[in-house]
């Protein structure tokens, strides 16, 4: 199956999951080269939120982004009143999000998400659409938070990376505010 007969069909499976998940979706007509105007991937909300949505999947290889691509989806989804998701997918896998501070930026300007990643760090399904919530180790009392041990307050970095985001331009002042 051809990359780009493969990303369709990914494309549409993210789009049938919010649907199932109570999102209005829609897929951008033509997003990516078929048109001058950039465009996400997908279009959801909930009536509360919405999100710009540029989605890519791999067969295990990490997955990358162009800076160009990820400018063009902060700067439609600062102009739409949304906010700018990256969603991948790899094979076997279910889709994770990230917001585009929260990729890692090669040196040439890409950014890049290795499988790893996305399941470490990476919003799961169930939690970008409000089922569930994610809890780490620390938050529960397991041994590998910082915290009263002495070791880095995980309130303080997060906060730290988001300001830094946020700072170097890669996060809007809009979503740091909805994450704070």
């Amino acid at each position: 199956m051809s990359a780009n007969r493969k990303g369709d069909r990914r494309e549409r499976e993210l789009v049938n999951a919010l649907d199932e998940a109570g999102f209005a979706v829609m897929r951008a007509p033509a997003s990516g080269a078929a048109t001058e105007r950039e465009l996400p991937d997908v279009l959801a909300g909930d009536g509360e939120t919405f999100y710009a949505i540029e989605a890519k999947s791999s067969a295990g290889d990490p997955i990358y982004l162009t800076g160009e691509e990820v400018e063009a989806l902060l700067f439609f989804a600062r102009n739409f009143g949304a906010k700018a998701r990256i969603a991948v997918r790899f094979d076997r896998e279910d889709w994770y999000f990230f917001h585009p501070g929260d990729l890692y930026t090669t040196d040439a300007g890409s950014y890049r998400v290795k499988k790893e990643k996305a399941l470490a760090d990476g919003t799961d399904f169930p939690e970008f659409v409000g089922e569930t919530e994610k809890v780490t180790l620390g938050e529960i009392g397991g041994d590998g938070g910082g915290g009263a041990e002495g070791g880095p307050d995980p309130e303080a970095e997060e906060r730290r990376s988001i300001l830094e985001a946020v700072r170097d331009g890669h996060m809007p002042v809009e979503d740091a505010l909805d994450v704070l």
